[in-house]
């Protein structure tokens, strides 16, 4: 009986992380006006057996602090102790817009519309570049965890790159609830992780400074499944599970004037055609404009702002069936 090889070493910042060990490495980023230095904390889980190199990160957007709550809560249990390949965490990715509660970065950028950066350029460019440089060559997969942004809660969902079949099955062994193809941005760290040949999802789930404990559970359970495809936990009972529903298109429902949003159904529901999902009425109770489903679907995105402007997203609808989105 043959002896399986031993995982990679993996280097990081200058420090070497062998085969059966786990360690946290400290990239230095910059430092704020203060002094302080800022740095990125990374912790590596490199198993004794030979197999995969997973990219787990959060807080790509400083606001979005489920999926930074998602990874805490599995290095506190220790989920990442793996049997075979290695796992990359990274809780807080953009440390500066995390302590200033921000998506962006102090100069106004998004690193997530920086990648891959440069080396002399603006801090968020600098940002992607340093991650570029350090972590991506190390990693085969990438599970990249936000939440919705701007007080739009979205229902548990995994987003995959249409042109990468690699990732529409990570999307699948993820499990969550809905998943589906979407457009790839220029500057994002899935275009960027695409081109290099790494296939990558992201997990979408809740709303930016809110904890949401479905949320959250299910973003630990679908990184534990992803982790069990690869079967890098070793013998683990296969609980059964849910088939996620796979959304064929999907469609933002936007407000026909400004007024008061008033919802009336539930995040996550199946809707049908014509059926009422709320009222934008004006303050003075005279006037209001009903939104009714414009075709048979799934709700997965809720506006929570009370207070709308004409245009603003109040619903994200996909359909399980090819839509025309020209209607």
């Amino acid at each position: 009986m043959g002896v399986e090889a031993e995982n990679n070493t993996i280097n990081i910042n200058g420090e070497a992380i062998s085969a059966g060990q786990n360690r946290l490495v400290r990239i230095g980023i910059s430092r704020l006006p203060t002094g302080t230095l800022i740095d990125i904390p990374v912790h590596i889980f490199n198993g004794k057996k030979a197999g995969p190199t997973v990219l787990v990160q959060a807080g790509l957007h400083g606001d979005e602090i489920n999926g930074v709550e998602t990874l805490r809560r599995m290095l506190q249990e220790n989920s990442f102790n793996v049997k075979k390949g290695a796992v990359i965490v990274v809780p807080i990715l953009n440390i500066f817009g995390f302590i200033h509660f921000s998506r962006d970065v102090p100069d106004g950028k998004d690193v997530n519309r920086s990648f891959p950066g440069t080396k002399s350029g603006s801090l968020a460019s600098r940002i992607a570049y340093t991650y570029t440089s350090e972590i991506l060559p190390q990693v085969n997969f990438g599970i990249d965890l936000h939440t919705g942004g701007s007080q739009r809660h979205n229902f548990p969902q995994v987003r995959y790159s249409a042109e990468d079949a690699k990732s529409r099955e990570l999307a699948e062994a993820f499990n969550a609830p809905f998943y589906f193809a979407s457009r790839l941005i220029n500057g994002s760290f899935r275009k960027t992780t695409l081109k290099m040949g790494i296939p990558t999802i992201v997990y979408e789930a809740g709303e930016s400074m809110r904890f949401d404990d479905n949320a959250i559970e299910k973003g630990i359970k679908g990184i534990r499944n992803v982790l069990e495809k690869f079967g890098m936990l070793g013998k683990n009972k296969v609980e059964k599970q849910k088939t996620p529903i796979h959304l064929e298109r999907t469609r933002w429902i936007r407000a026909p004037r400004a007024g008061m949003f008033v919802p009336e159904i539930k995040n996550g529901e199946r809707v049908v055609k014509g059926q009422l999902l709320g009222l934008v009425a004006d303050t003075y109770a005279k006037k209001n404009k009903k939104i009714k489903a414009p075709f048979n679907g799934h709700v997965f995105c809720i506006n929570n702002q009370a207070v709308v402007n004409q245009g603003d997203a109040l619903f994200h609808i996909g359909s399980i069936e090819p839509i025309n989105l020209n209607k």
